[in-house]
Order: structure tokens, then C-alpha cells, then sequence
């Protein structure tokens, strides 16, 4: 590894650009860090001594972008809340259920119907179903909803999927990595794995006082030393029972997330969730050849605008729930369309799992593309709305005016 160094900021001038570029046209730099690393890569040139094929650096990347998906499910776990969850009211718990459910079964129907396995089926209902929380949280600030009526409901939504998918993907790991194969074998895995983030919820939630007492700490660099020693230490552990590394993360967060150095871990956690994150969606664009789309194309077309469909359809069911009117209900549903992070790391889980490598180059194009349009058509949400509800208007004007012309 003789230029390792220099390769390495090669590789951050690039990701730094698309940072920059996606901060510009203020998008999520998600899309972009994805594009940027499946435009350089194995196929790539080289110029002199800037190599742009991270062939040398590529095991050093990976290991970058896989500490990213601890510092990523990490935050996410600080950030999430189960008792303020569980306290939030009945519409959320309803909405986020209904939320689920259609768009789990509708991922579930799309890989069974394109000829996917079981385990296959399991990692694309993952990466169709759970939203981007950091492209939702954009939409809300970017254009200016925080303060309205039905962004509780978002919120919430949002809340009850991180809790959807700390199980979920405790148990695709289990059945995933374990490398089962019998029914016995699968609900074993699937049981182990089940049993460890609930013991060790159960085991944080009675340490809390604990918790509160050892972290009292004054020294940042003593209390960021002792906490990354523990994510570590937790997310290797799970690994060792067939449990994905980045479940053992999220349970740190949740756990710490509790104490009263929630918000001081927060603070801490940032920068090196936003670093390590970056490179985690560098590294995986550099694992994406972009000349062998062509068999991803169409079926992440098909699974984009399914997950319109199902995104539209669930926000009006749960924003009627939750007493809105329809075109917020409509707005609900179009600012949780994008999807990022979290589809991305259930496929690699799959590449974890020796599945189908046509997953990675799916999940690529199908985040992509939500991560770039979700934006903008919950920008216009209000006139899609508008538009759709006059166009249905006139079809049922017109149609009510042939069914009395045909009347005798």
C-alpha cells in the first residue's frame, strides 16, 4: 500500500464534493456519494499517481464505511426513544403500524413475484420499507413544516420505524448470517437474535441509574474513549452470535439514549457519524459496477413506484386516522418516500449473507432514485394533491355525464 495515504484523500476530495454538491442544491448528499463512488472504482483510470480504481485502499475503505454503519445506527439509537414512542398516543402507534404493514407486504409481494428467494424476499421488504430519517428530517426543515399539524405524525412515524427496525433487523440477521437452512435452524437464529436485543434492553433499562453514575465523567476525551470502547465491544459481540454488527450499535444507543448523557453523546457523535457515514456510502458506490445496471434497471423502476403507491396510500389511511385532512394525510406520505441509509445497510447485509449480488446494484438505483425525487415531490405536495383531486373531478363529472346521455 504505497500511496494508501494519498488514495485515501483522493478519496475524501471526492466525497467532499459531493457533500458540497448536495449541500448546494440542498438534497441528501445519500444519492450523491452512491454516484461519486460508482463513477470511480476497479473500472476507473488512473492518472499518474492518482489512482482513481481504490484497488490498494478499497479493504481500508470498507472497514471506514463499516465503522460508519456502527456511528449511524448508534445515533439512530440515541436519537430513538421506546418509552417516548410508547407515550406519543394511539394515532402514531396506529399510523406507524399501518405504515409498516403496507409497505412490508407490498416489498414482500414485489420479490416474490420477480422470482426472489425467501431470504431474498425478507432483505428487499427491509430496504423497500424503512424512510430515510435523515431525508425526512431535511424535507421538514428545508421547507419550513416543522410547525405543521400532521409533522408529529411524520415524526412519530419515523420514531416507530427505528423501533420496527432494531427487531427487523435483528432477525434478518439471524436468519441471513447464520447460513440456516431448515425451519428449526431459522427460527433458531431468528429466536437468538430476537433474545439478545431484548435481554439486553431489559438489562440497560434496569442499569440506567448505573449508566448515570459511571458516565458522570468531565473529561471529553475520557467519556468519548470509555462510550466508542463500549460500541465496539457491543457491536463485536453480536457478530459473534450471527448478529448483524450494526444491531449491536443501535442497542448501545438505545440503551444510552435513556441516561441523562443522551444529549452530550449526541453532540460528540456527530462528527464522526457524518465522516464515517460518508464513507460508508463512498465505499459502497465503489462496490456497484455501473456497466452491469442493466438487469436493476427496471426492477428498481417497478419497486420505486410501488413504494409511491404505497407511501401515498398509507399516509392517507394514517393521516385520516389521526384526524387530518386529506392533503395532509397526502403530505404525510410523500415526505416519508425517501429511502437512504438504513436500505442501504440491509443490502449489505445481504452481500454479508453470500445472497443474490443483484441486490446491491437494486438497492443502489431504487435509493437513488427515492433519495432524489422524494424531495422534490413532497416540495409539491400541495399541488400534486390539488391537481390529482381536479383530474379525478372531471373523470367522475364526465363519467356521471355519459352514464345520463345513455339513460333512456
Amino acid at each position: 500500500m504505497e500511496h494508501a495515504v494519498l488514495e485515501v484523500g483522493l478519496a475524501l476530495t471526492l466525497i467532499t464534493f459531493a457533500v458540497w454538491l448536495a449541500s448546494k442544491l440542498r438534497l441528501s448528499n445519500v444519492p450523491f456519494l452512491i454516484l461519486i463512488g460508482m463513477a470511480v472504482g476497479p473500472h476507473a483510470p488512473q492518472f499518474g499517481v492518482f489512482d482513481f480504481r481504490f484497488i490498494e485502499t478499497a479493504p481500508l475503505i470498507e472497514f471506514m464505511g463499516r465503522i460508519g454503519i456502527l456511528f449511524l445506527l448508534f445515533y439512530l439509537g440515541l436519537e430513538s426513544n421506546v418509552s417516548r414512542l410508547i407515550q406519543a398516543g394511539r394515532s402514531i402507534m396506529i399510523g406507524g403500524t399501518i405504515y409498516i404493514l403496507i409497505n412490508l407486504a407490498l416489498g414482500f409481494a414485489y420479490a416474490y413475484l420477480t422470482g426472489f428467494s425467501v431470504k431474498e424476499m425478507l432483505v428487499v421488504g427491509g430496504i423497500t420499507t424503512i424512510s430515510s430519517s435523515a431525508i425526512v428530517a431535511k424535507i421538514l426543515f428545508d421547507y419550513r413544516r416543522t410547525a405543521n399539524p400532521e409533522t408529529e405524525l411524520i415524526l412519530g412515524i419515523t420514531m416507530y420505524e427505528d423501533v420496527f427496525l432494531a427487531v427487523y433487523l435483528s432477525l434478518l440477521s439471524g436468519i441471513v448470517l447464520s447460513g440456516a437452512t431448515s425451519l428449526r435452524g431459522v427460527l433458531s437464529s431468528a429466536g437468538l437474535a430476537l433474545g439478545f436485543i431484548v435481554g439486553l434492553l431489559v438489562i440497560g433499562r434496569w442499569a440506567t441509574p448505573l449508566l448515570n453514575r459511571l458516565l458522570r465523567i468531565s473529561s471529553n476525551e475520557v467519556f468519548i474513549m470509555a462510550v466508542f470502547a463500549g460500541l465496539f465491544l457491543f457491536a463485536g459481540f453480536g457478530e459473534t452470535i450471527h448478529v448483524a454488527e450494526a444491531i449491536g450499535a443501535l442497542l448501545l444507543g438505545l440503551i444510552l439514549g435513556e441516561t441523562e448523557h443522551s444529549g452530550r453523546l449526541e453532540k460528540l457523535v456527530v462528527p464522526f457519524r457524518d465522516f464515517f457515514g460518508a464513507i460508508f456510502f463512498f465505499g459502497f458506490g465503489l462496490t456497484v459496477d455501473p456497466f452491469a445496471l442493466g438487469g436493476a434497471v427496471w426492477l428498481s423502476l417497478g419497486a420505486a413506484l410501488l413504494s409511491l403507491i404505497g407511501v401515498i396510500v398509507a399516509g392517507q389511511l394514517a393521516g385520516r386516522v389521526a384526524g387530518h385532512s386529506g392533503a395532509r394525510s397526502f403530505n404525510v406520505g410523500l415526505t416519508l418516500l425517501g429511502r437512504g441509509e438504513f436500505s442501504i445497510i440491509v443490502a449489505k447485509l445481504a452481500q454479508s449473507g453470500g445472497l443474490l449480488p443483484l441486490i446491491q446494484p437494486f438497492a443502489a438505483l431504487y435509493v437513488l432514485l427515492l433519495a432524489t425525487f422524494a424531495p422534490l415531490l413532497a416540495k409539491e405536495s400541495e399541488w400534486i394533491y390539488e391537481f390529482l383531486g381536479k383530474t379525478l373531478k372531471r373523470r367522475k363529472l364526465k363519467k356521471a355525464e355519459i352514464t345520463a346521455t345513455d339513460a333512456p
